[in-house]
């Protein structure tokens, strides 16, 4: 039976996280063995972990070892790129440390496989298989336009990130597959990194899982959604960051407050709160306007709410937008980079504003809650996100023109090696 490893960070709840959890649920479908390999075993999605998936845990060396195996299992070529973000940056990242661990792994248990989820884990991954000296097929993904997430940096973090690039694209050339998850961010990355569009595939996210409609039915996590006041309920969920730009969006129920009734629910958290609260605050919207934390399930507030908005700097894709439509929300988005205009096809599903516009988002609020799409053509399209489109596609590009390593039959012996679920 073929093995899939998934590397991600941790289990945190994140799009990217939650990403990676619903491929590890579909490879076991497809009867494949699931490995999720992680720094930190631990964060709000642990206990989303699929029946099947297999935990393991790496452990973390000194920063220096790090370094000097990243030179190790780097080409000769590669030590200037690596000078300035790495090998003399004064606060390496928390990734490297890992590097040792993630090839021991390969060498140990040699799945057929590994994705990675995110720029550091990519480069991590791809440096463990050449120390490791296996044959697992390294899949590198990208779920952000790398060119806007430097745009979010301090400066002194937009200049490692900069310096960062020529590396990315060098070492990801040696990947066995490049996947991103909109066109936007393909043809972002190609553009800064000088990976050729060719080589990078665009696979959307496993956005819409089987069990979604069941859960959008589940009860309802505050109770302003089930209130019979006749006051629409606006929704928007992420992290409290600064790239979903909430202060935009803050600034715009503000101003659609003034002209007619509206509650505003802010799913998520993160460093931003008290930032938000401040400003919630100073616009005075404070009874119509709740910042509940991290939900579980928001497809129970999408299915009920009149609105879902999302008002950030930029995306990978935007996968909340493809669920809350999938629940019959109407939703209005900015017209970021990359993947709202994808999603909503130039406004067809839902209308796309310019970014930070406040004003612009306001009476795009306004409309949408006067006249919305009907919820069974958001429905449908939805349903073009589903998990099961993106795994045939995630393992149609992992195995292409290769039979995976022990396909006659199927089985495989894999020594036991983390925690099991």
């Amino acid at each position: 039976m073929p093995r899939i490893a998934l590397y991600t960070p941790s289990f945190a709840g994140g799009g990217t996280e939650r990403v990676m959890l619903y491929l590890a649920e579909g490879f076991i479908a497809h009867g494949h063995q699931v490995d999720l390999v992680v720094n930190e075993a631990e964060g709000a999605f642990r206990d989303q972990v699929p029946d099947g998936a297999r935990i393991v845990k790496l452990d973390p060396a000194r920063p220096l070892g790090g370094r000097l195996l990243i030179l190790s299992a780097s080409s000769w070529s590669d030590w200037k790129a690596l000078a300035r973000p790495v090998l003399f940056a004064d606060k390496p990242d928390r990734q490297f440390p890992y590097l040792a661990s993630l090839a021991r792994y390969l060498r140990a248990q040699r799945p057929d496989a590994l994705i990675a989820a995110n720029s550091y884990c990519n480069l991590t991954a791809l440096w463990a298989k050449r120390l490791a000296r296996v044959s697992t097929r390294i899949m590198v993904t990208e779920h952000n336009s790398l060119s806007f997430k430097i745009l979010q940096k301090s400066v002194k973090g937009a200049a490692r990130w900069r310096a960062l690039l020529p590396l990315i694209g060098r070492v990801y050339s040696r990947a066995d597959a490049v996947v991103a998850v909109s066109n936007g961010v393909a043809d972002d990355l190609s553009a800064i990194t000088g990976l050729p569009r060719g080589r990078i595939a665009t696979i959307y996210n496993p956005v819409i899982t089987p069990e979604l409609a069941a859960r959008a039915r589940e009860p309802a996590p505050h109770p302003w959604l089930t209130a019979r006041d006749g006051i629409p309920v606006i929704v928007a969920a992420g992290r409290l960051a600064p790239q979903k730009n909430f202060p935009l969006l803050l600034q715009a129920f503000a101003l659609l407050r003034r002209q007619r009734p509206a509650r505003l629910l802010i799913l998520g958290e993160g460093r931003q709160r008290a930032q938000l609260e401040a400003l919630i605050g100073e616009l005075g919207i404070g009874g119509d306007l709740a910042l509940p934390g991290f939900v579980s399930n928001p497809y129970a507030a999408f299915s009920r709410a009149a609105l879902f908005v999302l008002s950030s700097d930029f995306e990978g894709l935007g996968n909340a937008l493809i669920e809350a439509m999938a629940c019959g929300c109407p939703v209005v988005s900015t017209d970021c980079p990359s993947g709202p205009a994808e999603i909503l096809e130039g406004g067809r599903f839902g209308e796309l504003v310019p970014p930070n516009d406040a004003e612009a988002l306001s009476a795009a609020m306004r409309r949408a809650l006067d006249a919305p799409v009907a919820a069974e053509v958001l429905r449908r399209r939805g349903a073009d996100f589903t998990l099961e489109r993106s795994v045939e596609q995630y393992l149609a590009l992992l195995f292409a023109n290769r039979q995976p390593r022990e396909a006659a039959g199927w089985r495989s012996s894999g020594g036991a090696l983390g925690d099991h679920r």
